[in-house]
């Protein structure tokens, strides 16, 4: 870390996200080694007793052994717009944690202000909840219409499912993880656009199934994301772009809207 960062482990997330990041694609590895062994084994126990118990889970004790760590990728960190409760636009849709845009952070949020919102939020959004139903308990407006699948047959190719879900999320980490370039961001658009075309296809012959329908919405988030990064022009918080890895004088609003 230090080549990267004279703040080494304490810099912030998306400094140390794109400095592993760029070791494992530079020496085409799966993963890096973070080393706390030169603390004492009752030092760990007292400050991280949760991630020494669980790394011991799979045979690696790291009062003697280093933890292997690759980096998350936060695609749409703070994407649903809510108020303070975390009510979104549409009637009964709740969210929290970093799915939320509250408007408590930046474009780089740090993993213990983000817990702590979570905790906030939750009570916020439960207690927003309770008041909901006391007053509007939720009534169906008429009877659900009699699921009719006349028309369609019984997936005999589930494999086609299970290898979009693979591809898609594959593709995602590749083309379109912590660093991006323009190149990278073209390819996913277009590989995505077949892929939509292959599940749309399946969904109007087949019968419908949970995985299937999460494979649909998961095809809707990719593209908006893909389709996001391609108009940025600038390098924000978690955002980083090769092409473009200065940041604007003046931040562009980043909330889609409808358009009208």
């Amino acid at each position: 870390m230090p080549t990267h960062d004279a703040r080494a482990e304490l810099a912030p997330r998306d400094i140390v996200a794109r400095a592993i990041d760029f070791e494992i694609k530079k020496h085409g590895i799966d993963y890096v080694h973070l080393d706390i062994s030169h603390q004492p084994a009752e030092f760990l126990r007292a400050h991280f007793p949760t991630i020494l118990s669980r790394c011991l889970e799979f045979g690696i004790d790291i009062t003697r052994q280093p933890i292997p760590v690759v980096p998350a990728a936060h695609y749409t960190c703070g994407g649903v717009v809510t108020d303070v409760s975390g009510r979104t636009e549409i009637a009964g849709l709740f969210a929290i944690g970093e799915t939320a845009y509250t408007g408590l952070h930046g474009a780089n949020r740090l993993a213990s202000n983000s817990l702590l919102e979570c905790v906030v939020m939750a009570h916020s959004s439960a207690l927003a909840i309770q008041a909901d139903l006391a007053n509007n308990p939720y009534r169906p407006s008429a009877p659900l219409p009699v699921w009719d699948e006349s028309r369609v047959t019984d997936p005999d190719e589930e494999v086609v499912i299970t290898h979009n879900w693979d591809e898609l999320r594959r593709l995602m980490w590749n083309y379109v993880g912590i660093v991006r370039t323009d190149k990278r961001l073209s390819r996913a658009k277009h590989r995505i656009a077949l892929l939509r075309s292959e599940i749309d296809e399946y969904y109007a012959n087949f019968r419908i199934s949970r995985d299937l329908l999460e494979l649909r919405n998961l095809v809707d988030v990719a593209a908006l994301i893909v389709d996001s990064a391609c108009s940025r022009r600038e390098s924000r918080g978690l955002h980083f772009s090769r092409d473009w890895p200065d940041q604007l004088a003046i931040a562009r609003p980043t909330v889609l809207a409808r358009q009208r």
